[in-house]
């Protein structure tokens, strides 16, 4: 009567030493390399991509293409795309007749998935005269835009909210509160109450904002001002700021997993630094090619990807000690990048009109 226990006890015994082992010796993203599995073309000039992390990958194809283009993250087909185009007036914005065409620049998905926004860099139709440009400022008068919202259970626009001049980045706050976005001509960020489907805040940055990540108990966004050398820390209860001074021409933001550091592009430098938002200081900066542009971060931590936009590359970083482990020719300016953690793949967007995906094997 007493041997079942007793062989039961011995089996779970084997297997927690078979579970500690596996355990130690559990491959980490840095242990990897890229490997390119997929090359993805159409009608497409996808100036970023985005894993919704369960399952969908989103590319946004500018004014070249008007649309935005989904794909299965496992099987890379394409599951549907979808037009720019909008009746603004239908949204309640009666002062504009007629269908409205935008331009996607990048993509967020809602926590709860249900919704894709994605913000358009101009807006083109009737009572849109002066299209926005990459050198300006609130001061050049160019046109307000818009964000749009695609209801993923349809693949149709059922939202769009006003925004700045050029907008830029967006990003939903993880307590799907605010929604954020960047307006590059505007020198602000925009902040949207989900709830009220509402502007609430228009908060000034600086010249060329950028960048957003978000701390995952939704208290502050950090944003890149890419004309200057800061970035911005936004407390989102009383929206006070503080300034962090990474350096000169900040453009992409991504946060460690447990959130003690900041990992950010420096464009003009081409160089990817690490800082320290405990101890408040630069920790170590790597070169990584010629204009760094965007960047994203393995699910575990310890891989950072980087797009050289002019040389032509990606290149893969060890978080740990800032060290280039790979460096990848990709496609001629390769400008947008995701990490899909469910596939730990890489995805990345080049003006070309394509979108190469590489295993971490």
């Amino acid at each position: 009567m007493m041997r079942k226990p007793l062989i039961l006890l011995s089996v779970l015994a084997l297997s927690a030493v078979s579970f500690s082992a596996n355990s130690a010796d559990e491959i980490t993203s840095d242990q990897t390399r890229m490997v390119l599995v997929k090359n993805i073309t159409g009608a497409i000039s996808p100036k970023s991509v985005l894993s919704s992390r369960n399952g969908l990958v989103s590319a946004h194809n500018m004014m070249y293409n008007h649309t935005v283009t989904i794909y299965d993250a496992n099987t890379f087909e394409l599951l549907q795309t979808v037009p720019d185009t909008v009746r603004l007036g239908e949204f309640g914005y009666t002062q504009y007749s007629g269908n409205y065409r935008g331009a996607p620049v990048e993509g967020a998905f809602s926590p709860d998935g249900k919704y894709l926004y994605f913000t358009n860099y101009a807006m083109y139709g009737k009572g849109f005269t002066k299209e926005g440009h990459d050198t300006c400022s609130p001061a050049s008068g160019f046109d307000t835009s818009f964000l749009s919202r695609i209801d993923l259970s349809t693949y149709a626009i059922d939202a769009v909210y006003p925004v700045g001049a050029v907008p830029k980045v967006v990003q939903v706050t993880p307590d799907n509160k605010y929604i954020l976005v960047t307006n590059w001509c505007g020198y602000t960020m925009t902040v949207i109450s989900v709830s009220s489907q509402k502007v609430v805040k228009t908060i000034k940055i600086g010249a060329y904002p950028r960048g957003i990540v978000v701390k995952a108990d939704s208290s502050i966004a950090y944003v890149a001002e890419m004309g200057g050398r800061n970035i911005h820390a936004i407390n989102l209860k009383d929206f006070s700021q503080t300034l962090i001074p990474v350096g000169s021409n900040p453009r992409a933001l991504v946060l460690s997993p447990d959130e003690s550091k900041l990992y950010v592009t420096l464009n003009a430098a081409g160089k990817v630094i690490a800082w320290d938002l405990i101890n408040k200081k630069a920790i170590k900066s790597v070169t990584t090619g010629k204009a760094a542009r965007s960047l994203t971060i393995s699910e575990d931590g310890t891989a950072l990807f980087v797009v050289n936009f002019f040389s032509s590359t990606i290149s893969k970083v060890r978080a740990s000690d800032m060290k280039v482990i790979q460096t990848i020719k990709t496609c001629k300016e390769p400008i947008g990048i995701t990490y899909d953690p469910p596939t730990t793949r890489t995805w990345v967007a080049c003006y070309d009109g394509s979108i190469k995906v590489f295993d971490n094997k």
